[in-house]
Formats: C-alpha cells, sequence, structure tokens
C-alpha cells in the first residue's frame, strides 16, 4: 500500500517534546507521547527509517511477524509464521502511522543540526522527575532540505530516536597507500549499496569478482545477491573476507523443538544473570552456569548437524549464547550454504587486509583479486548523537566502557530532559521501543519519579555487569538473555502488574510478546 503524506505541517505553538527520526523508534515514540502534540523532525521524505533506507531486495525480518508487532496494532495476517519482507514491514509501519493519525506530528526533510542546551528549568537544580514543568529547555537547529536557512525551536523535552544503524558508515582504517585510494575497481559500502534497485545492483554484481568484507546480517545478504547475480557460465564466485564468525541460524526450531524455549521464556530465563536478583540468586548463579552452557551445547550441536559449518571452516570458536546474549544471531537466507556448496559464495578469514590496485591482500601475504569490494563494516550510530549532542554531553555518548549508560534503556542519568529510544537491542528491537516509549510517555505525564542520578547510574552499572559476564561483545547493549525481568521492572515502575499471562503455566513456558503489554491489567 502507499501512503499519502501532508508535507505541510507546521509546528504547533504548545509542543513541548521533540522527536528526532520517524523510523521505527520514532514513530513508537510519536504514538505514546501524542497527548503531547510532539514535532518529530525527520530528515527524509518518508517514515520507516533503516527498512527504507539500508534494506536490500532480499532483506527481511529476522524474527517472525508476530514478535515483531505494536501492541495495539497486530499483523493483518498473525498466523503467517515466515519473515516478511522489508517492503512488507515498511507497509505495516505506514498502516500503524496512518491508523493512529501519526504522520500530522512529522516534518519531513528536516534535518536537527544542532541541539543547544539552554539551562536547567527544575525549580531544584539536579531534580529531573518534573520534566514537563517550567521554561524550554533545549533550542533545535533544523535545516530543510531546499533551504541553507536554519531554523532554530525550543522544547522541554528532546527525544533522540535517531538509532543506531544506517546514516553514518563505519569505514575500516587503512595505512597510506594501501587504502581504497589505490584500487582500481569499485568501493561500496552496505548503505550505498542499499540504494541500488534491482537493475543496477545486478549490473553491479554480474559477471564481476566481489569481495564482501563482514560476516554479519548485511554481509550475508550481499553474498547471496551477489550469487544470485552470477548463475550461468559467465558467472564470478563471490568471495567473503571474514574476521570474526558468528552463529548463524536455518529457522527457528532447534531438533524440532521451538527456539523460544531455549531463551524466551520466564523458565529459560531464570537460567541466567540478571540485574537485582537477589542474594539467593547471586548464590546460585554459579550453580545454573552447565545448565546454561548445555543449553548453548544443544543448540551448537544442531547447528553443527543441519549446517556444513565444518565443511566451509565456519564454526565460531565462542559458545552460541554469546551471539545471542550481544543480539548477534543471524538468519540464513534459505540459499546461502546451497550456492556456498556450488562455490559461487567462498570463504576467506583474516584479521587484517588492505587493498591493492588489483584487489586485496591480507596479512598472510596471500591476495584476493576482485573487480567490486562491498564494505558490510556496520554503521557508526553514536557520531550521529554526538554530532547534535553540545559539550558537556557529547562525550557522554562514548564513555570509556564502550556502553552508554541508559536507565531502563533510555534515560541517560547525567543528560536532562533527554530520552533515547532505540539504542537499547533485544529478541524484538519494535517491542523494545514501544515499551519504553509507554514508559517515557508516564514519566512524561507525572505518573512517577526517576530515581536519583546516583541510583539510575547504580542501575546501569549492574546491566553492564551482566552484559561482561554473559559475552565478549557487551558494547552492542542487548539485553536479550534478561528482557523479560527488564521489562517486569519497567511495569512495577509504572504501576503496572509484572507478570502479564493469565496463567502460571503460560508465565513459565510462553515466550513473552508485546501483545502481552497491550493494557495494564
Amino acid at each position: 500500500m502507499a501512503l499519502e503524506i501532508d508535507h505541510r505541517q507546521t509546528q504547533s505553538r504548545d509542543a513541548k517534546i521533540a522527536i528526532i527520526g520517524a523510523g521505527v523508534s520514532g514513530i513508537a515514540a510519536a504514538k505514546q507521547l501524542s497527548t503531547h502534540n510532539p514535532v518529530v523532525f525527520e530528515a527524509s521524505d518518508s517514515i520507516g527509517g533503516v527498512w527504507r533506507s539500508c534494506a536490500y531486495r532480499s532483506t527481511k525480518l529476522q524474527s517472525p511477524r508476530t514478535d515483531y508487532e505494536f501492541s495495539d496494532f497486530p499483523w493483518h495476517d498473525r498466523d503467517n509464521a515466515s519473515f516478511p519482507s522489508n517492503i512488507e514491514i515498511l507497509d505495516y509501519l505506514e498502516s500503524y502511522a496512518k491508523h493512529f493519525d501519526l504522520i500530522k506530528y512529522v516534518r519531513f526533510n528536516c534535518k536537527v543540526v544542532e541541539l543547544r542546551f539552554l539551562g536547567q528549568s527544575s525549580e531544584k537544580k539536579g531534580e529531573y522527575g518534573q520534566l514537563l514543568t517550567g521554561k524550554p529547555m533545549w533550542e533545535v537547529a533544523v535545516q530543510t532540505i531546499d533551504s541553507t536557512n536554519i531554523e532554530r525551536h525550543t522544547f522541554e523535552f528532546v527525544v533522540m530516536c535517531l538509532g543506531k544503524y544506517g546514516d553514518i558508515p563505519k569505514l575500516p582504517e587503512f595505512p597510506i597507500n594501501r587504502g581504497p585510494e589505490v584500487f582500481k575497481g569499485q568501493v561500496l559500502h552496505s548503505l550505498d549499496y542499499s540504494k541500488l534497485d534491482h537493475h543496477a545492483s545486478t549490473q553491479l554484481l554480474q559477471g564481476k569478482k566481489v569481495a564482501v568484507i563482514g560476516y554479519k546480517k548485511s554481509a550475508i545478504d550481499m553474498a547471496v545477491e551477489c550469487a544470485e547475480a552470477n548463475q550461468g557460465a559467465d558467472g564470478q564466485p563471490c568471495t567473503m573476507v571474514i574476521r570474526t564468525l558468528h552463529w548463524t541460524v536455518p529457522h527457528y526450531q532447534v531438533w524440532g523443538l521451538p527456539f523460544f524455549l531455549f531463551y524466551s521464556t520466564r523458565i529459560s530465563q531464570f537460567l541466567h544473570r540478571r540485574p537485582n536478583q537477589g542474594r539467593l540468586r547471586t548464590a546460585f548463579s554459579p550453580l545454573m552456569s552447565p545448565m546454561r552452557r548445555g543449553v548453548s551445547k544443544i543448540i551448537e550441536s544442531y547447528l553443527r548437524w543441519k549446517l556444513p559449518y565444518e565443511k566451509h571452516g565456519l564454526a565460531p570458536d565462542h559458545p552460541f549464547e554469546e551471539d545471542y546474549a550481544s543480539c548477534q544471531m543471524a538468519i540464513l537466507p534459505d540459499n546461502f550454504f546451497e550456492e556456498a556448496d556450488k562455490g559461487m559464495i567462498r570463504f576467506k578469514k583474516a584479521s587484517k587486509w588492505w587493498f591493492t590496485e588489483d584487489g586485496i591482500e591480507f596479512d598472510d601475504n596471500t591476495k584476493l583479486e576482485a573487480d567490486v569490494v562491498l564494505l558490510a563494516t556496520g554503521y557508526d550510530g553514536k557520531k550521529k548523537v554526538k554530532d547534535v549532542l553540545p559539550e558537556p554531553f557529547r562525550c557522554l555518548v562514548d564513555p570509556p566502557t564502550g556502553v552508554m549508560p541508559l536507565y531502563r534503556g533510555t534515560i541517560h542519568p547525567l543528560i536532562p530532559n533527554m530520552a533515547f529510544v532505540g539504542y537499547l537491542e533485544s529478541v524484538s528491537n519494535l517491542h523494545t521501543a514501544e515499551l519504553r516509549s509507554i514508559w517515557l510517555s508516564r514519566l512524561a505525564d507525572n505518573m512517577f519519579k526517576l530515581p536519583s542520578v546516583e541510583k539510575m547510574l547504580e542501575q546501569t552499572a549492574k546491566e553492564l555487569e551482566v552484559s561482561k559476564s554473559s559475552t565478549r561483545f557487551y558494547k552492542r547493549y542487548c539485553i536479550s538473555t534478561y528482557s523479560i525481568n527488564h521489562s517486569d521492572e519497567i511495569c512495577e515502575e509504572m504501576g503496572w502488574k509484572a507478570w502479564r499471562k493469565s496463567s502460571w503455566l503460560e508465565e513459565a513456558f510462553s515466550p513473552y510478546t508485546s501483545r502481552d503489554y497491550e493494557d495494564n491489567n
């Protein structure tokens, strides 16, 4: 379906809240904060965020659609367990925005270029419980796409929904005369590749020697598209250059059992460490370690049996649970290993590499000829925030720990009257964004108050400690192994019941989804 968008909206005089970004997190925040008549600044001409700007034609959701839906707006076809495409997701998001009349809050083609802190508005300096009293605290500088003029608006509260992915590519650093400038072929980051239509991407890849740098979801999708474009006698194989191997899964079944039984029920999450778990749980935590490893081994044994890891040298040297705890479990396209078995996708493991005139050279003195190099090297989400935040807040986004401390995954204790939605990862980032937006709306309505700065920092430190003990990739800020407990604490703070199921049996063995948080019963 196509969404008709009126681009003539103007800011309401009584708007107190600014939302930056109209991706999944931005529209979730706009819906929950709609009683405050927010203004949503979106740099592009449409909603959807990374689903519109960073998706390929083969990109699909990493979880079934019923795990990726708003609590009050189910998919039309909820029984379809297949993974929806990016086009289907965009249709769903646009239907949601149209149903709840959210487009009227959005100012399209308006890029926020700077924020300026105007001063503390609370009656008592340092107290952030009353968020929407007093004079405006933040000045938001906005540039429209068709003008060089800067508009400046003042708001009492700013919600950052810029996201961690898209917009700013993270590019490798190279020694002098060993970067892309010496390469005679083409170099594209996945962000640039996502802007190509089917014809252009096929023309780029067909009959070319292609190297894909990376081994996460974007790299896997591009490698498959490269293999599909090179079918036939004149086709050339694609080579994936891999620094760190990660576990990949073909579907959400393990030895015939649904995957949620292993990590996404209350009883399964009881095996894992969590913040604020109490003395008894802390004492028993070491005893749970063999069971956690056992669950990980069961899944690893299935994946080694189901997928040709050993044949292609793709078995990671770390446990599966570390990838799950850092939200790095990628769902494979159906034909990924089929193309690998045909020799159309090859693999090269290397810790260091650099460009030559004809391709790539590795630290083991081997070389790879290439016509096209695709960089699936990720995005710099922190830079997006740092580019608009003023000092002294800018340095708080990238602390020495590598993880921005966000209370309830939303509030930075040291940045007043500002929230961050979409920076915390879980099994379903849509559900994560919606629940925290609900929490934020009640905070804005003064239905509860934040703890002291010290208490909030103490809570974020506990979460960081749990993440460090769960995975070496803890800097991704993922709560998948204790997401239910995290939601419990949010519910309790809002005055909701933490246990949301109708019976103890469902509480123990049923997965939690956004539908469980549809109301506050």
